[in-house]
C-alpha cells in the first residue's frame, strides 16, 4: 500500500487514517488514489471510521458493496465489521490500481455479505464463500482469539482477514473474466477443468488433503481449479501489496527499482515475483533478530509461477 500526503500540510498520511496529525480530516479517494480534504464523507465514517469519500446514495464504494451487516445488536461486532471493511477497503484500493471497479469499468460488480457467529439470540454458523457473485465473510475471524483458533484448527498460519478478502474475491474475478474471449482456454491449460464436480473434489480434499508439492501454492489449492485460481490469485495479490508497501516505505535492495517504481504497472510478472521474494527474505533476517515468524513463509516453484504469469496477463486485462 502507498504512504499517501495530507493535503493540507504534506505530512505522510496512511491507508486508515481519518485525519492528518495537523488537525486536517482527510478522505481517500479510489479515484484518485489520493487522500483529499473537503470531500463528502462516507455514512459509515462515523460507525466504522469508514474514511473513503462517499458516492452516490451517501455511502462510499466500498460500503455500498455491502449489502449486509452483522447483528450490531451484539456490541461485539461492531469492531469486527469495521476491522473487516478496513480488510476490504484495502483490497479493493488494490485492484482499482489495475482498473477494477472503478468508473471506467463497465464490469459487474461483487456483493458482500458480512456476517458473525454471534447474534443477540445466541450463535449462528456462518461459512465463507462466493457464490454467483455473492461475497460470505465471517467477521467472527477478525478477533484475534478466533483466528489464531482457526489457524491451529486448519493449519493456515498465513490465514488473515485480507487473506479471504482477496481469497473469495479471486473467485468473482474469475466469473468476469470468464466473459472474456480466450480466458477459459487459458485457464485450463494451467489449472485444469472447473466444470469437474466442486463437491466431490471438496470432500475428497477433507477427507485426504493433497500435499501441494511442484504445482499449488498450498494445500488447499490442489482441492479443485476454481480452489487452485483463488489461492494463486490471492498470494499474487499479497506479493504485490508487499512488493508496492516495500518500495512506498523506502525500503531498498539492489534487485529493487527505486522510486518511481510501481509494481501495479510492472508487466513482467517474473521480476514482479523475484522482487518481493528479495524483499521477503530481507525482512525475514530482520524478524529472527527478534525471534518473530518470516513473513511469506512460501516456496514459490516454477509451475506455481507460472499460474501467478497467467493470473497476472488476465488481472490486467480490464
Amino acid at each position: 500500500m502507498q504512504i499517501f500526503r495530507c493535503p493540507a500540510c504534506a505530512s505522510p498520511v496512511y491507508f486508515h487514517n481519518l485525519a492528518c496529525g495537523c488537525g486536517q480530516e482527510v478522505s481517500f479517494d479510489p479515484d484518485a488514489q489520493a487522500m483529499v480534504a473537503g470531500a463528502a464523507h462516507c455514512a459509515n465514517r462515523d460507525d466504522i471510521a469508514c474514511n473513503w469519500v462517499a458516492e452516490q446514495g451517501g455511502l462510499c464504494r466500498a460500503c455500498a458493496m455491502t449489502e449486509t451487516v452483522p447483528d450490531l445488536r451484539a456490541e461485539q461486532n461492531l469492531p469486527l465489521w469495521e476491522h473487516s471493511e478496513l480488510a476490504k477497503r484495502r483490497m479493493l484500493a488494490e485492484l482499482a490500481r489495475w482498473g477494477w471497479f472503478t468508473p471506467a469499468d463497465p464490469g459487474a460488480r461483487p456483493v458482500f455479505r458480512m456476517l458473525s457467529e454471534e447474534t443477540l439470540h445466541g450463535e449462528a454458523d456462518v461459512i465463507m464463500g462466493h457464490a454467483d457473485g455473492v461475497i460470505t465473510i465471517n467477521v467472527s475471524e477478525a478477533s484475534g482469539a478466533v483466528l489464531a483458533e482457526r489457524q491451529e484448527q486448519f493449519d493456515e498460519l498465513y490465514r488473515t482477514m485480507l487473506g479471504h478478502m482477496r481469497h473469495e474475491m479471486a473467485h468473482f474475478l474469475f466469473l468476469r473474466l470468464a466473459e472474456l474471449p480466450e480466458f477459459l482456454a487459458d485457464f485450463r491449460s494451467l489449472f485444469g477443468d472447473e466444470r469437474s464436480d466442486y463437491a466431490e473434489a471438496l470432500q475428497r480434499h477433507y477427507d485426504a488433503p493433497m500435499e501441494p508439492g511442484e504445482q499449488y501454492i498450498t494445500t488447499y489449492a490442489t482441492a479443485h481449479p476454481h480452489e487452485d485460481w483463488a489461492e494463486t490469485l490471492a498470494h499474487l495479490q499479497h506479493l504485490v501489496s508487499m512488493l508496492d508497501s516495500g518500495v512506498a516505505s523506502g525500503l531498498r535492495l539492489p534487485e529493487i527499482p527505486g522510486e518511481g517504481y510501481d509494481p501495479y504497472r510492472e508487466a513482467d510478472t517474473e521480476a514482479l515475483i523475484s522482487r518481493a521474494v528479495h524483499l521477503s527474505i530481507a525482512v525475514n533476517h530482520v524478524n529472527r533478530a527478534l525471534d518473530l515468524p518470516d513473513l511469506y513463509p512460501f516456496v514459490l516453484t516454477q509451475p506455481v509461477r507460472e499460474k501467478m504469469a497467467l493470473a497476472h496477463r488476465w488481472l490486467r486485462q480490464v
